[in-house]
């Protein structure tokens, strides 16, 4: 199984990743954790990305693509794999599609976990994190005892500060120019699976399963 996990930021399809890479036994492509192994291991594509990541700019396409590449022709993609982050554009989608069609491969399916901006906006800015142990809260769904302090450890709880308000915003914006066009190119290809987002984490992900035919 080939599948691609498209969802703004705070829709849960990194959780849905998870779970469905427990299942069917196949690893999670993120192009975050190839960043990070390719530079921990200080290779050559670790050290050109890093060039650009310390510069303060976006990693090229070209570049990306090749850390891709190299990640899903080892052994333990050989059954499939779950994208998650990837693609965010449409010259990604393309370039990925040429890539896996080299390959003789192609995506089964892009599952569009759909949950309203309202939604992620009360989810991630009410979010709250011991600034000692790192236990979370929200000011909605999990309040805390003792208002502002830990229920854990008594330290001081913090708002992140990609949980802000005008930072989420900001990231969906970004997600509704950049990466919400490639639910139409998929579309074209009649590989989306539309789900809501907006139900606990076992519906969501029950709800996958029924469209993926495995219950």
């Amino acid at each position: 199984m080939r599948l691609i996990l498209l969802g703004a930021p705070g829709a849960g399809k990194g959780t849905q990743a998870e779970m469905l890479m427990k299942y069917y036994k196949i690893p999670t492509i993120s192009t975050g954790n190839i960043f990070r192994e390719h530079i921990s291991n200080k290779t050559d594509l670790g050290k050109q990305a890093t060039k650009y990541m310390d510069a303060g700019q976006l990693v090229p396409d070209e570049l990306v693509i090749e850390l891709v590449k190299d990640r899903i022709t080892r052994d333990d993609c050989k059954n499939g794999m779950i994208f998650d982050g990837f693609p965010r554009t449409i010259p990604q989608a393309e370039a990925l599609d040429k890539m896996l069609n080299d390959l003789g491969i192609s995506i089964d399916y892009v599952i569009d976990v759909d949950v309203p901006d309202e939604n992620i906006i009360e989810r991630m800015s009410g979010r709250r994190v011991c600034s000692k142990c790192g236990a979370s809260y929200h000011t909605k769904h999990k309040k805390e005892k003792l208002e502002g302090n830990c229920d854990e450890c008594a330290s001081t709880l913090m708002q992140r500060v990609d949980d802000k308000e005008e930072t989420v915003k900001n990231r969906l914006q970004v997600y509704h120019m950049q990466t919400k066009p490639l639910i139409e190119y998929y579309n074209k290809q009649n590989k989306v699976l539309y789900i809501d987002g907006t139900a606990d984490v076992i519906k969501v992900h029950d709800s996958i399963m029924k469209l993926l035919g495995e219950n």
